[in-house]
């Protein structure tokens, strides 16, 4: 989780760069920035932020100024079919939220396969027991002690 939110402060922080000038005035931005990180389709999701949370579209600023279809239809519901049709979106939420789940999983198993394919698996040959190994250089240069197994992080070149 925490990589995920070290992800989203790291596009906050683009999208404060380009609508601020040499870093004043940030703290007046970060409204408009963190409107327009929570309505921009996420690649991983294939959702918004927002959409997941609330299981409809924000209402951006310029659809209160001059409404939208969908504001002009909802301010022209009587309470009863406005609360209809809202326990209808409800009830969608977790169908969307599914779906974004479901385009994630499938957005990892793309992103392993690329990554897996750019991966040679390199085997260690048994030389010593108890686990210590003997490593060498590219250039097939030996290290002159062994090393423990348990000292040594497995890398994909």
């Amino acid at each position: 989780m925490n990589g995920a939110v070290e992800a989203a402060n790291k596009n906050i922080k683009k999208i404060l760069r380009k609508m601020i000038d040499k870093q004043r005035g940030w703290h007046e931005m970060l409204s408009y920035a963190l409107l327009g990180y929570r309505t921009t389709v996420r690649t991983s999701t294939g959702a918004t932020p927002y959409l997941l949370v609330y299981g409809t579209e924000a209402v951006v600023p310029a659809e209160v100024e001059i409404p939208s279809l969908r504001i002009i239809q909802e301010a022209e519901l009587s309470n009863a079919e406005w609360v209809s049709k809202r326990i209808d979106q409800l009830a969608l939420i977790d169908q969307k939220r599914m779906v974004a789940v479901c385009h994630g999983q499938l957005y990892r198993q793309r992103m392993t396969r690329a990554f897996h394919k750019r991966v040679r698996a390199r085997n260690f040959e048994v030389v010593l027991s108890g686990g210590a190994l003997v490593l060498s250089e590219m250039d097939s240069a030996v290290w002159p002690k062994p090393i423990n197994s348990d000292a040594v992080k497995r890398y994909y070149a």
